[in-house]
């Protein structure tokens, strides 16, 4: 790992690098432990929060310009915070399974799938994390993660409340 990109990065970056990570960790203790007591509900609002400065600072960001500043991933960043309140909406109105639903999609969608683009060669995260990783290395770190996602959403792991 080689952190200086990052630590050169704009600001913006290194908040919106910070922010998903913690969305990351904390989204994945929220998913996984029991759902419904005060602990899940105060996690899930700071995971929402983090989400949003995810979403947010994203605006900020402008590596890839296909059009005029902005690039497709600003499109993920208008539906996860669109996904993000109706998923707020949906658990405050009682509709605890599609407010679950809802909010593993997000987490898939604006973290593990959004996020994997950036470990593509020539994207900042891949500088990070993967450059100076030898041979198939990287590889073998893309199919983990893909792993993770398969193992973090898959419905019949736990039991649904």
């Amino acid at each position: 790992m080689n952190f200086a990109p990052l630590a050169q990065a704009d600001f913006a970056i290194q908040m919106h690098v910070a922010a998903a990570i913690g969305a990351l960790v904390l989204g994945s203790v929220v998913l996984f432990r029991r759902k419904g007591d005060r602990l899940h509900r105060l996690g899930g609002r700071i995971w929402v929060a983090l989400m949003v400065i995810v979403a947010l600072s994203s605006f900020f960001i402008h590596e890839l310009r296909l059009v005029g500043p902005w690039s497709p991933i600003h499109l993920v960043s208008v539906a996860t915070l669109w996904f993000l309140f109706d998923g707020v909406r949906l658990a405050r109105r009682g509709r605890i399974t599609a407010h679950r639903r809802t909010m593993q999609g997000t987490f898939f969608g604006g973290l593990i799938v959004a996020g994997g683009f950036t470990f593509l060669p020539g994207r900042l995260m891949h500088d990070v994390m993967l450059a100076d990783m030898p041979g198939s290395l990287p590889a073998a770190l893309a199919g983990l993660i893909g792993l993770y996602a398969l193992w973090t959403l898959w419905p019949l792991r736990r039991p649904q409340t």
